[in-house]
C-alpha cells in the first residue's frame, strides 16, 4: 500500500489513538508516573521504531505492563527517579540481544521458533488480556459505574458498544462506506460514550479540572544496582514477549517481519524506545496488541497510520483537557470494544497453526502447545532472586526447550 497522507490515514490514526489510549495512561495512574509523559514518551518511541525499522511494521508502541511489579517494588524503597533509571538500562539490553540477533541466521530462528511454538505465543496474547475486558465489561475496574447501574447495567453498556462495532464493519460495507466500516473501534467508543452520558455514569470532574495547555512532567532518571538488578531481568520476559506480538503483526498482515525488517531491528527499535522514554521519566515501551487487535479488525496495514497515532498522542501531551476526556470513557465501553480486539488476536494465532498445516495428531507439537497454553492461563511462575518468568514469557520459553528436547515422533495415522 502506497504510503500517502490523507484525510483517511488522519482518520485512522486517531482512531488507533482511542485504541491505546486507555491502557497507556493506565501505567502512570497506577504508578505515579506523569501522564503527559507518559503519552509523549510513546508517541516519540513509535516515531524511533518506525524510523529504525524502515517504516515496515504497523505497530504503535505504548507503555509496558511487564515493568510494573519492577516499577513498585523499587520506587517503594528508592523513588520513582531510581525505577526509570532501572528502565533505561533494561532497554539497552534490548541493543545487546539485537546485536547478537544479527549474526543467527533467519532460519535458525525459524527453526527455534515453528509455528506450534508461535501460534500458541499468539494465542496466549489475545487469551491472557481476554480477563481484562471481562473485567472492564462487567465494571469490576469501575466500582462507580457498579454503584449506579449495576454489574447488569456495566454488562449493557459493553454490550450496547460491542454490537456498535460488530454493525459498523459487517454493515456499513452493504451500504458502500467502505472506509467508514474501517473505523469500528472509533465509532463503538462514541456509541459506547454517548449512552453512558445517557445512564448518567460519566464523571466530568477531572475534565473541569485540567487545563486546556500543559507541560509534561519531566523526571531524570537515577541508577542503583539494586534497580538496574530488578529491572534488567524483566526486560528478558519483555523480549520474549516482542517476539510475541512481531509474530502476531506478521501474521495479521502476511508478512514475515522476523526476516524483514528483522528481528534485530524491532528489538533495537523496542530497546531505544524503552531507554529514550525512562530518560525523559516515563515507563518502559512496549509493541501494543490493542493495537494489532486494530489492524486485523479494519484491514488497514498502512504503517503510516501508525505513525500519525504517535504524531497525535505527542500533541495530546500537552492538552490536559483533551487527555481528560478520553480518560473519563467508562470502563465498560473500553471492555466492550476489547472483547472484540483481544479475540481477534487469538483467533491470529489459531489461523497461523492452521495455515501451517500443523498436526496436532502429532505427539510432539500437542504436548508443546497444551504445555504451553496451560502455563500462560493457568498463572504458572518462575522465580530466582530477583528474577520472575511468568505468563507469556514463561509459556514460550518452555516451549522453545520443549521442542528441542522432545525428539520427532510420526504424528498417529488417522
Amino acid at each position: 500500500m502506497e504510503k500517502k497522507l490523507d484525510l483517511k490515514l488522519v482518520i485512522m490514526g486517531i482512531q488507533h489513538t482511542f485504541v491505546m489510549f486507555g491502557a497507556t495512561v493506565l501505567v502512570p495512574l497506577l504508578t505515579g508516573l506523569d501522564i503527559g509523559v507518559t503519552l509523549f514518551a510513546a508517541g516519540i518511541g513509535t516515531i524511533i521504531f518506525h524510523i529504525l525499522t524502515k517504516a515496515k511494521v504497523p505497530v504503535f508502541l505504548g507503555s509496558s505492563f511487564a515493568f510494573l511489579p519492577g516499577i513498585f517494588a523499587v520506587s517503594a524503597e528508592q523513588g520513582l527517579a531510581y525505577a526509570t533509571g532501572g528502565i533505561v538500562i533494561a532497554g539497552l539490553l534490548y541493543v545487546v540481544v539485537a546485536i547478537i540477533f544479527k549474526f543467527i541466521q533467519y532460519e535458525t530462528l525459524h527453526k527455534i521458533l515453528p509455528p506450534h511454538v508461535t501460534g500458541p505465543m499468539i494465542i496466549l496474547i489475545g487469551l491472557m488480556l481476554s480477563s481484562v475486558a471481562i473485567q472492564n465489561a462487567s465494571g469490576v475496574n469501575s466500582p462507580g459505574v457498579v454503584e449506579k447501574i449495576g454489574t447488569n447495567g456495566s454488562w449493557l453498556v459493553a454490550l450496547v458498544t460491542f454490537a456498535s462495532g460488530v454493525f459498523v464493519k459487517i454493515a456499513f460495507p452493504k451500504f458502500g462506506w467502505k472506509f467508514l466500516s474501517n473505523l469500528p473501534v472509533l465509532f463503538a467508543l462514541v456509541v459506547g460514550y454517548v449512552f453512558s452520558m445517557i445512564l448518567g455514569i460519566v464523571d466530568y470532574t477531572v475534565i473541569k479540572e485540567a487545563s486546556w495547555i500543559g507541560l509534561p512532567g519531566f523526571m531524570a532518571p537515577k541508577f542503583s544496582g539494586m534497580a538496574i538488578s530488578i529491572m534488567v531481568p524483566i526486560s528478558i520476559v519483555a523480549m520474549v514477549e516482542h517476539f510475541g506480538d512481531v509474530l502476531a503483526i506478521g501474521n495479521v498482515v502476511g508478512k514475515d517481519f522476523i526476516k524483514d525488517p528483522g528481528i534485530t531491528r524491532t528489538l533495537l527499535g523496542d530497546g531505544i524506545a524503552t531507554s529514550v522514554s525512562a530518560l525523559m521519566g516515563g515507563p518502559a515501551n512496549t509493541t501494543y496488541s490493542e493495537n494489532t487487535g486494530a489492524v486485523a479488525l479494519t484491514g488497514i496495514y498502512n504503517p503510516v497510520v501508525m505513525e500519525i497515532a504517535a504524531v497525535f498522542a505527542i500533541i495530546l501531551a500537552f492538552i490536559p483537557k483533551f487527555t481528560s476526556i478520553i480518560v473519563t470513557i467508562p470502563g465498560p465501553v473500553i471492555g466492550g470494544i476489547s472483547i472484540l480486539l483481544f479475540g481477534m488476536i487469538a483467533s491470529i494465532g489459531v489461523r497461523n497453526m492452521v495455515e501451517a498445516q500443523i498436526n496436532l495428531s502429532n505427539p510432539k507439537i500437542l504436548i508443546i502447545s497444551s504445555t504451553m497454553l496451560v502455563l500462560g492461563m493457568g498463572g504458572a511462575q518462575f522465580s530466582w532472586g530477583n528474577f520472575n518468568l511468568a505468563g507469556l514469557g514463561l509459556a514460550a520459553v518452555v516451549g522453545i526447550i520443549l521442542n528441542v528436547i522432545i525428539p520427532d515422533v510420526k504424528a498417529e495415522a488417522a
